[in-house]
């Protein structure tokens, strides 16, 4: 029911996943950060306990692939379940299950993760780490580009109903977190919101830690 991508640019050391699936309100089950300390994915018949623990083990100083062992060997019905994870220093693992829905992939490339399942094809996530190690631009647009390319080599074998993205680093909270619960075309609706909510992420950011200089805020009744 879902495809996603989660990745680390080397540049800026923010953190970045992408996801869509025919179920609602997919990012709130699925994507799980951590500042300082990784990006998770838990997917498929989704137990959303699973993404804090690998990050937990993560913050603990275990490995990623230790980490990913460490939550399969101790949890029940992990055989339902598929895992991504990826660190601040940008080493990657990956889980699926026997039980994963339908056709199923998950693929590895430098810094970035991608899964999906109930997949239109086995390609799908092979897609989405080519167009990610491929592209240019800001790290979150790389990210959500990588997603609309796996859509585009089949993406789920049904209709996609919710999508969401996140991305963090310094600060220490989310720099971006966008979420499309439901609606016909959550992809294209969150790549809108993207598109008015980049140029302005640094502008936030002010507003925090510099409120005497960020810029003006540009709605009535503000001077």
């Amino acid at each position: 029911m879902t495809l996603s991508i989660a990745a680390w640019d080397e540049t800026t050391g923010q953190l970045g996943a992408a996801i869509a699936s025919s179920s609602i309100s997919v990012s709130s089950r699925c994507l799980h950060w951590q500042s300082g300390v990784g990006i998770a994915l838990s997917q498929n018949i989704t137990d959303p306990r699973l993404g804090p623990r690998m990050l937990r083990l993560l913050a603990d100083g275990v490995e990623v692939n230790a980490a990913i062992d460490a939550v399969v060997q101790s949890t029940p019905h992990i055989q339902f379940r598929q895992l991504g994870l990826i660190d601040c220093s940008g080493a990657t693992g990956l889980f699926s299950g026997a039980a994963v829905l339908g056709c199923f992939a998950s693929a590895q490339g430098k810094h970035c993760v991608a899964a999906g399942n109930l997949l239109a094809n086995e390609s799908v996530p092979t897609a989405m780490i080519k167009a990610f190690e491929e592209s240019a631009g800001s790290f979150g647009s790389r990210v959500l580009g990588a997603l609309c390319a796996g859509v585009d080599a089949g993406g789920e074998a049904g209709s996609l109903h919710s999508a969401g993205m996140l991305l963090g680093g310094d600060p220490g909270w989310p720099l971006a977190e966008l979420r499309i619960d439901w609606d016909e075309e959550p992809i294209a609706k969150m790549l809108t919101g993207w598109e008015v909510y980049e140029p302005q992420i640094d502008d936030y950011v002010t507003r925090a830690y510099r409120p005497e200089d960020a810029p003006a805020y540009g709605v009535p009744g503000d001077l």
